[in-house]
């Protein structure tokens, strides 16, 4: 008997060079909300992270499934522009796509899925344009100008972005909805004390 969507874990993948503040809002929101998350590397040897943590995988690449899983969180990473070796993922994400589970990219991440061709006929954001059109991909016109963007089942945004983009995770995953989530948002991008009784009232901090 498979486990339903919100009993499965969050998967986030982990290599060398990782952006460590693009993920920290999405992650940590989500494990107060009692996710587990659970990270993936290219292998189970420990990566660093642009901020030099050094993180040791709970798991390998191959051994993640769609089956198995609520999303896959790609952060950006240098290594997303230099080289193919996080191609793998990218590949991961289709097959997660393919099969009705939702993935969330942000920043270089975004690059590696066009290259994937999976931005080609979602609406779909990142750092600027001309950053995506020079992997020569062919969604250029499903390019918008927003904080994040959600599309059939796949969050794109940019690098400056980190709480935008956990704001569409959560709304994805039903953590919060409504004035819940625009307090949250707020409270965390705007410094908006005022949201601070809101969400202190639905038992959201």
């Amino acid at each position: 008997m498979h486990a339903t969507a919100e009993h499965k874990p969050v998967h986030l993948a982990v290599y060398d060079t990782l952006a460590d503040w693009e993920t920290g809002h999405a992650t940590a929101q989500l494990a107060r909300a009692g996710r587990e998350i659970r990270t993936v590397g290219p292998t189970t040897a420990p990566v660093r992270s642009t901020g030099g943590l050094r993180i040791r995988p709970d798991l390998a690449l191959p051994d993640v499934r769609p089956e198995d899983s609520a999303l896959l969180i790609l952060p950006g990473a240098d290594l997303w522009d230099t080289g193919d070796d996080l191609a793998p993922f990218a590949r991961t994400a289709r097959s997660f796509l393919d099969a009705g589970v939702p993935v969330a990219a942000i920043c270089g991440a975004t690059a590696g899925l066009a290259r994937e061709g999976l931005l080609d006929d979602r609406a779909h954001t990142s750092a600027v344009s001309f950053y995506l059109a020079a992997t020569g991909y062919a969604g250029a016109g499903r390019y918008v100008e927003a904080d994040a963007v959600t599309d059939r089942g796949l969050v794109t945004a940019g690098p400056t972005e980190p709480v935008a983009f956990a704001r569409e995770i959560l709304r994805l995953l039903g953590v919060y909805e409504g004035e819940v989530l625009d307090a949250w948002y707020r409270l965390f991008h705007d410094s908006d004390a005022a949201a601070y009784g809101v969400l202190e009232k639905a038992g959201a901090l």
